[in-house]
């Protein structure tokens, strides 16, 4: 198994599809690392060579991955929040923020049902 920017690469995936499981890289982007690397996308990654794996570090090294990348991201959020704009108020209320609708559907984001009980009818 192959271990790049702290994250283990499955050795049996081809190289595009196993440069995925770091956080921070697409498809295009590994299509683009492994061109910059001079490896075939085609290569599966228990056929690179200790010369491969290190142009793919490099190359890699090169972008905004893993930890850095997921720090950003909280800080941009975190941003939107403090500022108390829509879609901070948005985040903050664990809602969606990018204007679907929330009476139906949107379950990921507001969790699990809560059942709000009925008052009972007053008895004559």
């Amino acid at each position: 198994m192959a271990r790049i920017a702290g994250v283990d690469i499955p050795k049996q995936k081809r190289g595009v599809i196993a440069l995925t499981y770091i956080f921070g890289i697409g498809a295009s982007r590994a299509q683009e690392i492994l061109e910059k690397a001079g490896v075939s996308e085609d290569k599966k990654v228990n056929e690179w060579n200790d010369d491969e794996i290190g142009a793919i570090r490099d190359a890699v090294g090169t972008y905004k991955i893993e930890g850095e990348l997921r720090s950003e991201v909280q800080l941009s959020i975190k941003r939107l929040m403090d500022i108390g704009c829509y879609r901070g108020i948005r985040h903050r209320a664990g809602l969606p923020l990018r204007g679907q609708r929330t009476k139906n559907n949107s379950r990921t984001r507001k969790g699990k049902r809560k059942t709000v009980a009925n008052k009972k009818k007053a008895t004559k």
